[in-house]
């Protein structure tokens, strides 16, 4: 019993030496906890002592895999690659609604303005690998039938900016979202000569709005992992070093828009896939609220109903203020419940925040980077918006990543062994990584991986499934009863900046942080904070309520005004 209690007590020291704190800085000391939030930990099930060791343990394990692998790949690939080639032309530093404006004002020309962005990505994209296909000739036609319609004086500058707010602006999507005539293949080999017969509604409401379809970019396989690496494209590389990933699924985007290469895009997200490229890229990206923007013409599409509300169709770019202009179009019809257009008064806007997940089972401590960045935007809310701020920490969010696998359990569903496949067939997960090993498979390791461990984990209806399905419906209950129609809440994107090609494997469950936004529908919005202190973007994530959109959007406005938002490259113009 001595030997037990002495072996518990080593644990958790050692517990403590590879985990990060979670305390708020001395001079927080002040903001109170609210009681609302002290909320019972999701373990409502009974604890054992021995499974208790047994985490302590594996958590312990993962720490020290982690730390190995970092330096594996840290000498495998060098402690730093190359960065995005500096930017020689100043209409690439605009925002797309400053060009819009310009456009549409004759300041400028978007047949011009197009050709900037071409010329970028045909510079950028050798290193970086983030277009997988493009429409440059039809786009240069698009724009010079913009210029016509501007010089022929048939639309005042009020109406085009009503009508056509953004006319004649080049705009990018990954390949998932259909473009007409581009490649849509979801990162899949069964799909790598599928080409879009028709635009995705996104994409059509954005082409209504005068902007110009330009390229599209890479994914990770059938949309389903935080690198962006397939085997029909290859993988992105980030801008900011190529050593490092660009995230997913939406990465390819994250990375043309990070290097200046796109005025602005659109991306798609069911576990993070906005949100993470986004952070990785140091850019914003939104994730709306559930059911807001159509997901028409976007692959796959979850057959269940409840699947469909985790995954947003939402706007990506350098700038903060291009989001709402571009989810209003997007939204369509449902733009009316977000009420983009009413006026936030930040100093009204409640403030809460947490520093972290509370431990996560196999989910890597939050960077100190990270941590030391909230606290400068907390320290900004109070001291110079006077904003009522707020530490707060939902228990549940511990368990995000079991919370999510189980809530993506869905009765009837094909499994991802099948999804893989583009729906031509079904695989055997065991069978294609011996396939795998000897380099004959079509897939990606993680692809396979996740086909088998889908195979072998919870299942939907069992009693732990059921539970995690009922945790997540109360933690819905308390984070929409918090944050009202007048809070938001600073929550980690992720907790570390862009790791080494390869090295989300061992880190597979710290898409939790973005993940567990996706099940409860609420909106988020990804917002840069600079640069950490290995020269990577970081930056945390702005959630509301239900269709209170228009809070989070207006929070990483802020953001940008105070904490300068995109890096830009080095310019040479």
């Amino acid at each position: 019993m001595r030997l037990k209690a002495k072996l518990k007590n080593k644990l958790k020291k050692f517990s403590k030496f590879f985990s990060s704190s979670s305390s708020p800085s001395p001079g927080f000391s002040s903001i109170l906890l609210s009681p609302f939030t002290k909320m019972t930990p999701i373990g409502d099930e009974p604890t054992h002592k021995s499974t208790s060791i047994l985490k302590v343990t594996g958590n312990l394990i993962h720490r020290f895999i982690v730390i190995l692998v970092r330096g594996i790949m840290r000498f495998l690939f060098g402690a730093k690659g190359q960065s995005m080639p500096p930017i020689k032309d100043l209409t690439l530093l605009e925002s797309a609604t400053s060009l819009a404006r310009k456009i549409r004002t004759r300041k400028i020309k978007s047949i011009d303005v197009v050709q900037s962005f071409i010329d970028r990505i045909n510079e950028i994209n050798p290193l970086l690998n983030c277009v997988v296909d493009r429409r440059f000739d039809d786009a240069l036609k698009d724009a010079a039938a913009a210029d016509k319609l501007i010089e022929s004086g048939q639309m005042t500058e009020e109406q085009l900016e009503k009508e056509k707010p953004f006319l004649g602006v080049p705009i990018t999507t990954k390949d998932c979202i259909c473009v007409e005539g581009l490649l849509n293949t979801a990162g899949i080999v069964a799909r790598r000569h599928k080409r879009a017969e028709e635009d995705s509604e996104a994409i059509h409401l954005m082409r209504e709005a005068g902007a110009i379809p330009l390229a599209i970019t890479n994914t990770s396989e059938c949309c389903m992992w935080w690198e962006s690496y397939n085997n029909n494209h290859g993988k992105s590389c980030n801008p900011y070093d190529t050593n490092r990933i660009v995230g997913g699924s939406s990465g390819g985007e994250g990375c043309l828009l990070a290097s200046a290469g796109s005025a602005f895009g659109i991306g798609s997200d069911i576990g993070g896939s906005i949100r993470m490229p986004a952070f990785f890229n140091g850019v914003f990206g939104h994730k709306p609220s559930k059911f807001i923007v159509s997901l028409k013409g976007h692959y796959p599409i979850p057959k269940d109903y409840h699947l469909k509300s985790f995954l947003g169709v939402g706007p990506m770019s350098r700038y903060a203020t291009d989001l709402k202009p571009m989810l209003q179009i997007m939204a369509g019809e449902n733009a009316t419940k977000l009420r983009l257009d009413e006026p936030v008064d930040l100093s009204r806007v409640k403030i809460y925040y947490q520093t972290d997940d509370g431990g996560g089972h196999l989910v890597t401590p939050v960077d100190p980077d990270i941590k030391t960045a909230m606290q400068k935007v907390v320290t900004h809310f109070q001291s110079t918006v006077k904003a009522k701020v707020q530490r707060v920490r939902f228990d549940k969010l511990r368990k995000s990543a079991p919370i999510w696998l189980a809530n993506m359990k869905a009765k009837d569903a094909p499994g991802f062994d099948q999804e893989i496949t583009g729906y031509t067939g079904k695989i055997s997960p065991t069978f294609e990584l011996l396939k795998w090993i000897f380099g004959r498979s079509d897939h990606t390791l993680i692809g396979i991986l996740t086909a088998l461990f889908e195979n072998s984990g919870i299942k939907y209806g069992d009693p732990k499934q059921i539970f995690l399905v009922e945790q997540k419906e109360k933690l819905l209950e308390e984070m929409q009863t918090l944050l009202g129609d007048d809070g938001v809440l600073l929550y980690p994107t992720h907790p570390t900046a862009a790791p080494y090609h390869y090295e989300p494997l061992v880190r597979a469950l710290n898409f939790s942080y973005t993940g567990i936004i996706n099940i409860l529908g609420l909106p988020a919005t990804a917002c840069p904070l600079g640069l950490g202190s290995e020269g990577l973007p970081i930056g945390l994530q702005v959630v509301s309520a239900v269709n209170q959109d228009r809070l989070s959007l207006a929070v990483a406005c802020e953001l940008e005004r105070a904490f300068g938002g995109w890096v830009a490259p080095e310019i040479v113009a």
